[in-house]
């Protein structure tokens, strides 16, 4: 059965993206945190997207600049298939991706009955709260980032009840971060 990893860059006060979406805030350029991502991004798997973060990744990765300045990360989010979740979207670009228009909670329980490789959710905030709420993500790989930026979207915006949670790994980077992996408890 695959498992649903949630993967995010998230901010000391919890926010996922700044008040207009910037993530400026999340990348980092120094030595052992490229190390980090280029490992990261050089796993199996299917990466799942909300409509946002699709767009916005690819816009990015599949380009020149992405090629030059992180070769190994764009050539991996290329390859790897994708699925997108939108509700208004109604074909996709970005190669090897799939485009799911069904109910996402439905859509999620059926690929994780179905044979297949591991998923791992990036950003889509909005997709990882509905999932929490529902109890359907395996395990969570949060980064902390040494910022308080004081608005911005929320990462479990909108869960209601309480999920608990194990810590199952930590991780501390020079450049301030801190990666927390948790497991449902």
């Amino acid at each position: 059965m695959p498992r649903l990893m949630a993967f995010d860059n998230v901010t000391l006060d919890g926010r996922f993206a700044g008040p207009n979406g910037d993530l400026g805030w999340a990348h980092k350029d120094d030595p052992e945190w490229k190390a980090f991502v280029d490992s990261n991004a050089s796993g199996d798997g299917r990466l799942v997207f909300g409509r946002v973060t699709y767009q916005m990744m690819a816009s990015y990765w599949p380009t020149p600049l992405a090629h030059q300045t992180s070769p190994v990360v764009a050539e991996r989010m290329s390859a790897m298939p994708k699925i997108v979740f939108s509700r208004t979207l109604s074909h996709t670009t970005w190669e090897n991706t799939t485009l799911i228009n069904d109910d996402l909670l439905s859509a999620v329980r059926r690929l994780k009955r179905e044979p297949g490789e591991d998923m791992a959710i990036l950003g889509s905030g909005s997709i990882v709260s509905q999932l929490t709420a529902a109890r359907l993500i395996d395990e969570y790989q949060i980064v902390i980032n040494p910022l308080v930026i004081g608005e911005g979207k929320a990462l479990f915006e909108g869960v209601k009840d309480p999920v608990p949670l194990r810590l199952t790994k930590t991780r501390p980077f020079e450049n301030g971060n801190v990666l927390l992996c948790y497991a449902p408890a």
